[in-house]
């Protein structure tokens, strides 16, 4: 049996839980959209087309935000393509996912979901093969009121209510020599800082997000962040984070230790983007919009688009529909923890993608609708972690990994909420196969009683979730959990994620 053990105090705190943690990517990519969150012909789909099985999921989900439409996609999109009657679009090839993209659904019909599902957006400028000017007719067709040719033109399109978008990212993974009309760091920077400053003077409170690495591990990392922040630092709000992790050869010790590599990944553009202020001299806080992340099995998915000749231009294929399996589960609550220790300066964050897609919810075409294995520590987490995250000392015994060095076997993180009078431990067991008790001091907090105690483990780490077995992997009820004069104590399962909610008060 291992042992850790971990000290919490409720004015010790690293900053709020920011609603915007849970968000998600909806993409114009393989079945994310179609026979995803819009099916008109499924049985369950509303009068706009919309799944009503899905819905209830993303309600479920708690997903709070939504990025759309790209992604790689955005870099070659004519968001005009998308509005208006819909006998009257056009269909387009999608150089990004080398398929052909319908127009069926399109800004309006996105701006509609999100209303019915209470979804805040963030949208996506193309800033690949387009520019300043579509930026702003973009803004003024979603915002302006009315009274002008784009604004009215909306009206006339059956929304006389603007959209009001408020939270904007300028291009995607402009750094990627694979996005359509990639750029180099200081000339995206300027383009994104002419866009940027010209959205502003006609809409001074939007939240405007620059693009950073996408991945810790391109040879850019670093530079392109302090070079494109030199440029647009005084007209943006955030940089954006991405990166995915994913089991390689067996090495299940690594893939566990994923989130240990994303604090550091964050930390370092939070150093970069303080030295670019500091060198400014300008005394804003950027902050990190970490809006794609997940489990992606990408050694698969370059196979199966490398197989695709250049004739082959399908209609939402099926790509990328991983199977997640209960240890990449434990690897995404694992990641959330590490979304909410970093709340000082992480304020946004979407797990690419919604459905199908890398995505915790799958679907077939008019049929059913189910949750994936990674589905339940995001709904859990988005439903119980409120008020405050606290800075949390853990003490806890560490292993080799061939991938990210050493690192805790445990890992863990507080939210409290003083005014709701509960407090939440997330704990995950790195230990490919022992047990470990974890100890901790909460007497600062005056915990009551144990209110939940739920965990997600499976004596098959590889156990998945399937249309015929769609609850084989989920949450159970926690054992060996105790609560006395202040302390508790857990005993974590091996390739585990733990959450307990305590009451804090009589």
């Amino acid at each position: 049996m291992l042992h850790a053990s971990l000290t919490a105090h409720p004015d010790h705190v690293v900053g709020p839980v920011h609603r915007r943690t849970f968000g998600s990517f909806v993409e114009h990519m393989g079945r994310c959209v179609y026979t995803g969150i819009y099916e008109p012909d499924h049985p369950t789909a509303d009068a706009d087309g919309f799944r009503g099985d899905v819905a209830d999921l993303v309600r479920e989900l708690g997903v709070t935000t939504v990025r759309y439409p790209g992604g790689n996609f955005v870099s070659g999109y004519r968001w005009e393509d998308g509005i208006g009657p819909k006998e009257n679009r056009p269909v387009r090839r999608d150089l990004a996912w080398h398929s052909l993209e319908t127009n069926q659904f399109g800004l309006d019909e996105f701006a509609t979901w999100c209303r019915r599902l209470g979804i805040e957006p963030m949208m996506a400028l193309n800033l690949g093969t387009r520019g300043l000017q579509e930026a702003l007719d973009l803004l003024e067709y979603s915002n302006h009121p009315s009274g002008t040719h784009l604004s009215d033109l909306r009206a006339a399109h059956g929304h006389p209510e603007p959209h009001d978008f408020r939270m904007w990212c300028l291009g995607n993974e402009m750094d990627g020599p694979w996005q359509v009309g990639h750029l180099d760091a200081r000339t995206y920077g300027r383009e994104a800082g002419r866009v940027a400053r010209a959205m502003r003077m006609a809409d001074r409170d939007l939240e405007l997000v620059v693009c950073g690495s996408s991945g810790p591990g391109m040879a850019t990392f670093g530079s392109w962040e302090d070079t494109v922040l030199e440029e647009t630092y005084d007209a943006v709000d955030h940089i954006s984070l991405h990166v995915y992790y994913q089991e390689h050869d067996g090495d299940l010790g690594s893939f566990l230790a994923s989130a240990a590599d994303m604090d550091r990944f964050i930390d370092s553009v939070a150093a970069t983007a303080d030295a670019v202020g500091a060198r400014l001299r300008d005394p804003k806080k950027i902050q990190l919009s970490f809006d794609e992340w997940n489990v992606w099995y990408q050694s698969d998915h370059h196979a199966e688009v490398a197989a695709r000749s250049d004739d082959d231009w399908p209609v939402a294929p099926r790509v990328i529909e991983d199977r997640y399996n209960a240890a990449d589960a434990v690897v995404v609550g694992n990641m959330l923890i590490s979304l909410l220790r970093h709340s000082d300066r992480v304020t946004a964050a979407c797990q690419a993608q919604l459905a199908n897609v890398i995505a915790p919810i799958m679907t077939e075409p008019g049929g059913p609708a189910w949750r994936q294995s990674i589905f339940h520590p995001f709904a859990h987490t988005a439903s119980t972690a409120a008020g405050n995250v606290l800075h949390t000392e853990l003490d806890s015994p560490v292993y080799g990994t061939a991938r990210h060095g050493e690192v805790p076997v445990a890992d863990a993180v507080i939210t409290h909420d003083p005014e709701q009078g509960t407090a939440t431990l997330y704990a995950v067991n790195r230990s490919v196969g022992t047990p470990l008790t974890l100890s901790a001091d909460l007497r600062t907090l005056a915990p009551f009683s144990v209110a939940q105690a739920r965990v997600l483990a499976e004596d098959d780490p590889y156990a998945v979730n399937t249309m015929d077995d769609p609850d084989r992997v989920a949450l159970r009820e926690a054992e060996d959990i105790e609560l006395e004069h202040g302390r508790l104590t857990a005993v974590l399962p091996p390739v585990s994620w733990t959450a307990v909610t305590l009451t804090t008060a009589p």
